[in-house]
């Protein structure tokens, strides 16, 4: 019997690999079985399949890139997980598979949205402004609002650092050009500062802002939940100043995506944002609902506890269709809350005033960086699709709300004719401009409408008239903005609390003033 040479012994071991690589080949792509092994694998793996390639989802998965946070628990919770299933219910009503996909690293998430690796990426309406130079060439469009941060954002700082106005001169470690420095900005601008009166440290990111501030190597710092807790265990003294849970409406997590994707897939991009604002209904009113999603978010997050995935989702407000009907301008005759178009065109003078962005660089209006069409055109309806209702506040006394702390004072210079409390169409402009942006941003913050007088004149006329014209201003924001009235306390100082000298005209005018503070609960 012939003896077979080594080589003809390699041929015939090839062969037989290429036979088995081939049978596996077609069974894994050609049976039921073979592809539920295959959706095993990219779930246990993280995608690319058991034959590797590539990590851009196919023509009937939609890619999402989103980050460890709890305000997109809606379409986590909808899609049964975070990894594209036939358990989804965006592919058993729709037909569709959906895949998110962690990317923590803004650099890294950006690139993958570039190259089609994901067709939606996370991204704030407050700092998206800063971004838009950048991403350009690949026109970018918001499509929907996912939620409002709700106490995910916070501001810690260290003993003796009772107000905003404290932190004049102090160190504060922030994430620039991101949602905790647009924080940071209103914060500053509701005590009439600015990012110059402080002394910005630039972080990568809200968790070094946290180590930096535990190493007392800053007065305070921006950060996100659940740092802020750990920052005031571990720093004696230490506290959060403010939260996003009263400044309600300045941190607006929303979904980006390329123009020409959109364009060409409008009908996938309706199925997905109501697919995702049903669960995210869902969540609000069914604490069943929420504790699934709360598992979900567990499950995918490196190092998260159920509980810590329920604090996330407490969080945030899980923005509805309602909700989204009103960040999108569509409700203008009824609702006068921040707007998503308010904030981006807000931010980005404001990012313009600071330096981040220059002169040059150019940013589109809302209307060319925002696409209508999937909200535009849901029929969703009833009570559990309706817009956030206005925080309702228990009524206090004057003598309360003397004593309530102010976490930011912002002082306003109101012009009366003497002896007058009436507001003229200028004072109407002034207020405007100076004090409903702030009113409106921490939407869940008391305030406390101070009116000041020079010393001319009597005590007594002076305080009732400084009475009467703070009260002529909450009454403006009430019936103007339709602001609840028990949300206000009205002070009469007179000239009582003078911040110059009346002894001169310039110093007389300074003291006439309307104080506007955000107090304490």
């Amino acid at each position: 019997m012939a003896r077979l040479t080594s080589f003809s012994k390699f041929l015939i071991t090839l062969l037989i690999v290429g036979i088995a690589f081939f049978g596996i080949r077609y069974f894994m792509d050609n049976t039921e079985t073979g592809k539920e092994l295959q959706e095993k694998a990219k779930t246990e793996q993280g995608g690319g399949g058991l034959f590797g390639g590539s990590s851009k989802p196919d023509a009937n998965t939609v890619g999402v890139g989103v980050v460890t946070w709890g305000g997109y628990a809606g379409g986590q919770y909808w899609n049964k997980g975070f990894k594209a299933n036939t358990d989804s219910r965006f592919y058993k009503d729709y037909g569709f598979k959906v895949d998110f996909k962690i990317l923590d690293d803004p650099t890294a998430s950006r690139n993958a949205w570039k190259n089609d690796e994901v067709h939606l990426l996370w991204a704030t309406v407050d700092a998206l402004p800063t971004e838009m130079p950048g991403l350009a060439a690949y026109d970018p469009v918001v499509v929907f609002q996912a939620d409002w941060s709700r106490g995910g954002d916070a501001i810690v700082v260290r003993r003796g650092i009772g107000s905003v106005g404290d932190l004049r001169g102090k160190q504060i470690a922030v994430a620039e050009m991101s949602p905790s420095h647009s924080f940071l900005i209103w914060l500053l601008s509701a005590a009439g500062m600015t990012t110059a009166d402080v002394k910005v440290v630039g972080v990568p990111s809200p968790l070094e802002a946290a180590d930096a501030f535990k190493a007392n190597n800053v007065d305070a710092a921006v950060v996100w939940s659940p740092f802020d807790e750990e920052c005031v265990q571990k720093v004696p003294g230490a506290r959060v100043l403010q939260s996003t849970r009263n400044a309600s409406n300045i941190i607006a997590d929303v979904f980006i995506a390329k123009r020409k994707w959109v364009e060409a897939n409008p009908e996938r991009v309706q199925q997905l944002y109501e697919g995702w604002m049903k669960g995210a209904a869902e969540i609000n009113r069914s604490p069943a609902a929420k504790q699934e999603a709360a598992t979900i978010l567990a499950n995918a997050f490196d190092g998260f506890s159920k509980d810590d995935a329920l604090k996330a989702i407490d969080n945030v407000r899980l923005c509805t269709h309602g909700d989204n009907l009103n960040f999108f301008g569509l409700n203008r005759n009824t609702y006068k809350g921040v707007t998503g178009e308010e904030l981006y065109s807000r931010m980005t003078k404001e990012y313009r005033n600071v330096g981040v962005l220059s002169g040059s660089d150019a940013v589109p209006v809302w209307s060319r960086a925002s696409f209508l069409g999937a909200v535009e055109r849901s029929t969703l309806s009833g009570n559990e699709h309706a817009a956030e209702g206005q925080k309702t506040f228990a009524s206090i006394t004057e003598t309360e709300a003397r004593t309530k702390g102010a976490v930011a004072t912002k002082r306003v210079s109101i012009s009366f004719r003497t002896g007058e409390f009436l507001l003229d169409e200028n004072a109407k402009y002034i207020v405007d401009n100076e004090m409903v942006p702030i009113a409106k941003a921490f939407a869940n913050s008391r305030i406390r409408v101070e009116g000041n007088t020079d010393n001319v004149g009597s005590a007594a006329s002076n305080i009732a008239l400084s009475k009467k014209r703070a009260q002529a201003v909450v009454d403006y924001l009430v019936k103007e903005y339709g602001m609840p009235r028990n949300r206000f306390t009205v002070i009469g100082n007179g000239p009582d609390k003078p911040v110059a000298s009346n002894d001169s005209e310039d110093g007389r005018r300074k003291n006439r003033r309307t104080d506007f503070e955000l107090v304490e609960e």
